[in-house]
């Protein structure tokens, strides 16, 4: 994974952990515990956006359209999902009793941490996504011109679960994490910090605890260079579609300008 997706080979394969804690609560780090547990590949919503192709972000935006059509969302939940052993991060959060329902063997993990210094990390990644410009942006590229239509998406649905949007500063973390504790049966449910390490993790999901330390990942930074590296990528696309449209006019212009040019008129003299 890290931060790069990971793509099931096996789509038999079925979730057995299904992540509750929000973005920059230690999801990249779950994740990789996850697929250490697990052995199988872990569904991480930003590593996701930033690398899918364009059919299975289009499956992502169609998740968050469904509207009363459960039949509809249900299908989409278990193609997006088909193969992943584990889930985390947007936009899995934001259907917890959904994906319980698909898969009940599986065991829910809610990762926590200061909402205060949750706020001040996840803040930049909110304003990254509102410019209005992304759209036509990110258009040319395959993939990441669904990232703002997703994202849309994904703050209507935190207004219908939470009664907000994406800026509400750290009330969003709470209500959420109250959300999580109130859909989940306390049997099916662990809350737990990064920095409990393997221990409670292990003993929830009865797995050996591994011979090597708790992952520290945090692909946070490696994810917004992706995307910043995505955005001159698309300016250089841009740059070159306006230059060749632009000659392209030039020569359309030119050639009319030679067939329409008066020919000089020959005399002949007798």
């Amino acid at each position: 994974m890290g931060a790069a997706p990971s793509v099931p080979r096996d789509r038999s394969r079925k979730l057995q952990v299904i992540g509750a804690g929000y973005g920059r609560t230690g999801t990249t780090a779950i994740s990789l515990a996850i697929e250490k547990l697990y052995d199988g590949p872990v569904m991480h919503g930003g590593t996701q956006m930033i690398g899918r192709e364009d059919a299975y972000m289009k499956k992502l935006v169609d998740l968050h359209k469904t509207g009363t059509n459960k039949h509809r969302l249900m299908y989409l939940l278990r193609e997006i999902t088909a193969g992943f052993v584990g889930i985390t991060d947007c936009p899995g959060i934001l259907f917890i009793p959904e994906l319980m329902e698909l898969y009940p063997e599986a065991k829910v993990v809610l990762v926590t941490r200061d909402p205060e210094k949750w706020w001040k990390s996840i803040e930049p990644v909110a304003k990254n996504v509102s410019f209005w410009w992304l759209k036509p942006l990110l258009f040319p590229l395959p993939g990441l011109r669904w990232v703002p239509e997703l994202m849309e998406g994904m703050v209507l649905k935190n207004r219908t679960l939470y009664g907000m949007d994406m800026k509400p500063g750290v009330d969003l973390l709470k209500s959420h994490n109250a959300h999580v504790r109130k859909v989940v049966p306390k049997d099916r449910l662990l809350e737990m910090e990064i920095s409990d390490g393997w221990e409670p993790l292990c003993k929830f999901l009865g797995k050996p605890i591994p011979d090597e330390p708790f992952p520290r990942s945090n692909d946070a930074a490696a994810t917004e260079q992706r995307f910043k590296e995505a955005v001159l990528n698309a300016l250089v696309i841009w740059a070159a579609i306006i230059s060749f449209t632009v000659m392209g006019m030039y020569v359309v212009w030119s050639i009319w300008a030679l067939s329409h040019e008066e020919q000089p008129v020959l005399e002949i003299v007798a």
